[in-house]
């Protein structure tokens, strides 16, 4: 390319995805573990998302559920969470966690990378989200700051006696949550909340609780809330070298501007971090592209083509902000929505080639988009692995919470 870096091209990159993301069938994972570490973070702000994604990267699909909710809630997570458990927290017993992220975001993280992720990311965000809290509650005449710790000490205490708890059997045992107030008032966004909303939501951020198992079933976004796995304080600059070293490792080359958007991070974190780690340059048909050190050399792809059906928010298809080289850009209307969130994706041998959804009958339908020239082969694979899906999803009914045009279509 001229400026003597080695050039990536397209063709490596899908190769390096197939791989690393555990989508080739010779590639794919034993356990959740296994995918969550390969991709660093599952999105969960849609919980189904989270079972969608592992499912489609384990080598044994049918035990999808079970699994992950062993890895999500702890081989202990069936125990009674009321009072009568002294103890019911099954922190120790969860190795993957459900916790606040990058962009603000919710994700499920390996518990071993919980620490980077709180110290490199959620750190500045949850003091913003605090003071915004307390300014919010002040405006509106509710009780002052010294107020709110008190109540943010005591449903501390009472999640530490019973183990997991939904606002509401909080608010049983801490009648202060209850309290409400008008927040934004005149604003076009204004509305009353009540002080376990924001509260909880503040103390998730802060890495003090996280999500627990789900009132419902593995779709279900209504959740129960437990105390945050221990995990050491961490210097910012450090843990931001570390979490970049694993994106890379799992998602390069990218480039700058597809680290700060990952991240959320200032350019000046990104750049910090990149010289950090020792990271390498190479071309890109976007520019300047980086990996980690020791990841310079060519990546051979897997022997066949592969398909996989991904769902709405999967770390794949959210993984860069440049995403050209593996989703046509003509594609876009019908795969996102209007906040940019995309739904469920078909692809082929490392694109996106198509979109799917289920119907009300639980069936698993899909459609290859104009221009993306698949063939028969394609088809054959993209049926299989829509077969697959549907053995271990079984009778349960999957409808993503972010709504694409390809996905409404689909499924009506």
């Amino acid at each position: 390319m001229g400026d003597g870096l080695r050039y990536v091209g397209t063709a490596e990159r899908r190769a390096r995805l197939a791989l690393r993301h555990r989508l080739a069938p010779a590639a794919r994972a034993g356990t959740p573990e296994e995918v969550a570490e390969a991709l660093v973070a599952l999105h969960g702000s849609d919980p189904a998302s989270v079972y969608l994604a592992v499912g489609a990267r384990l080598a044994d699909s049918r035990a999808t559920v079970s699994e992950t909710d062993r890895a999500l809630y702890g081989d202990g997570s069936d125990r009674s969470h009321r009072s009568d458990q002294s103890d019911g927290s099954d922190r120790s017993d969860r190795t993957l966690v459900r916790m606040h992220g990058m962009r603000h975001t919710v994700f499920v993280f390996p518990a071993s990378l919980t620490a980077v992720v709180h110290a490199s990311t959620s750190l500045d965000v949850a003091a913003r989200e605090r003071a915004s809290l307390v300014k919010g509650m002040a405006k509106a005449g509710a009780p002052d700051a010294a107020w709110l710790k008190e109540v943010e000490e005591s449903t501390l205490a009472v999640l530490a006696r019973l183990g997991q708890a939904t606002a509401a059997e909080l608010a049983q045992e801490e009648p202060r949550l209850r309290e409400r107030f008008v927040y934004a008032a005149g604003k076009s966004y204004e509305g009353v909340h009540t002080v376990s909303t924001r509260l909880l939501k503040v103390l998730g951020v802060e890495g003090k609780v996280v999500r627990g198992r789900p009132l419902g079933s593995w779709t279900s976004s209504q959740f129960r809330w437990a105390l945050a796995p221990e995990h050491p304080e961490l210097a910012a600059a450090d843990a931001q070298a570390e979490l970049l070293r694993r994106w890379l490792t799992a998602c390069g080359p990218a480039t700058e501007a597809d680290l700060k958007w990952w991240t959320g991070w200032r350019v000046t974190d990104v750049r910090r971090a990149l010289a950090a780690i020792g990271a390498r340059a190479v071309s890109l048909d976007e520019g300047t592209g980086y990996v980690v050190e020791g990841d310079v050399d060519p990546v051979a792809g897997p022997e066949e083509p592969w398909a996989a059906l991904l769902p709405a928010l999967d770390p794949t298809a959210m993984g860069w902000q440049g995403r050209d080289w593996y989703l046509a850009p003509e594609s876009r209307p019908a795969l996102f929505d209007r906040s940019g969130n995309i739904g469920p994706t078909v692809w082929w041998d490392g694109r996106v080639v198509g979109g799917w959804a289920q119907r009300a009958d639980g069936e698993i339908v899909w459609r290859i988009l104009d221009g993306t020239g698949v063939g028969r082969e394609a088809e054959a694979a993209i049926t299989a692995a829509a077969e697959r899906c549907a053995a271990w999803v079984g009778a349960t009914r999957v409808t993503p919470r972010f709504r694409t045009p390809v996905e409404r279509e689909l499924s009506s």
